[in-house]
């Protein structure tokens, strides 16, 4: 009876050392969802994040690439938690104007954005009041993104604020409107796209925004983490973590050029983390 017992106990033991070792092991139940626009900024600030949330927040992160208006409704409809990449004021004010009572703005990452109209160095105008009577040698094309961007709406508008009749707007994508650019520009043709500041684009090529003297495109902008509007009160240390976040030029540059380089853009996010070790346990103290 006594060696019954014993085993019963032992067993026990067993069962809970086991259960423990299990649980330790068990897979993250949590899973923040995170949207981004695939641009070459919004991705590298996303994945960044991403990869800070697991390593040092204990959660699976689920990032989602998705058009802005889209993005923009998940967060009034909690589809999403926050996102990395809000324009504002002027890019994404209609998005944001639309949903401003259920999100939250946990404040910029990134201070200086510009949206506009770019141009390599070499091409010989330096406004947008000059792209018409120039518009053969742009083959009359602008290339721009995504049709649901908030630059292409702006760029719609210079089209009639400008009169820029002789000229029309492209609908395709960051990357193919970045392979166009760099096609050109090897070629020293005369090209004009939709562009944005930061943007590798910047560092690997000698651009120039054209002017705007009719302030079609807004001055600077913010980049800021825009979040659900209970997601602070849920997760108040990871809302206090996205808040500190902050980049200057250099940095952001550079982590934008090394992810979109990168084959595996989680790992060149690491590669970065590491190399800027001090600045990320600050954004975590």
């Amino acid at each position: 009876m006594k060696k019954t017992k014993k085993l019963v106990v032992l067993f026990a033991a067993v069962m809970f050392t086991l259960s423990v070792g299990l649980a330790g092991c068990a897979p993250k139940e949590e899973t923040i969802e995170i949207g981004y626009v695939n641009w070459a900024c919004a991705t590298a600030n996303t994945h960044l994040v991403k990869v800070i949330l697991e390593d040092e927040f204990d959660v699976n992160v689920n990032i989602r690439d998705m058009e802005a208006g889209l993005m923009w409704q998940s967060l009034e409809t909690k589809d999403l938690d926050f996102m990395v990449t809000a324009w504002l004021p002027g890019t994404h004010a209609n998005y944001y104007a639309a949903v401003k009572d259920s999100v939250e703005d946990l404040g910029p990452l990134y201070e200086g954005a510009a949206i506009g109209l770019v141009v390599p160095e070499y091409v010989t105008i330096d406004s947008i009041e000059e792209l018409n009577e120039n518009a053969d040698k742009f083959e009359g094309q602008i290339i721009g993104i995504d049709a649901g961007a908030g630059i292409m709406g702006a760029a719609e508008t210079a089209l009639t604020e400008y009169g820029l009749t002789d000229m029309e707007l492209l609908t395709s994508g960051d990357a193919a409107m970045t392979a166009e650019l760099q096609r050109a520009y090897e070629n020293e043709e005369w090209v004009v796209v939709t562009g944005w500041a930061p943007h590798w684009k910047f560092a690997k090529f000698d651009l120039k925004f054209l002017d705007d003297p009719k302030n079609v495109f807004g001055g600077e902008e913010t980049i800021n983490v825009m979040a659900r509007d209970d997601f602070s009160a849920e997760k108040p240390e990871i809302a206090d973590f996205l808040s500190s976040i902050f980049l200057t030029p250099a940095q952001l540059g550079e982590l934008i050029g090394v992810v979109s380089e990168a084959d595996d853009m989680e790992q060149a996010a690491r590669d970065w983390i590491e190399d800027n070790r001090d600045l990320v346990d600050g954004w975590l103290s």
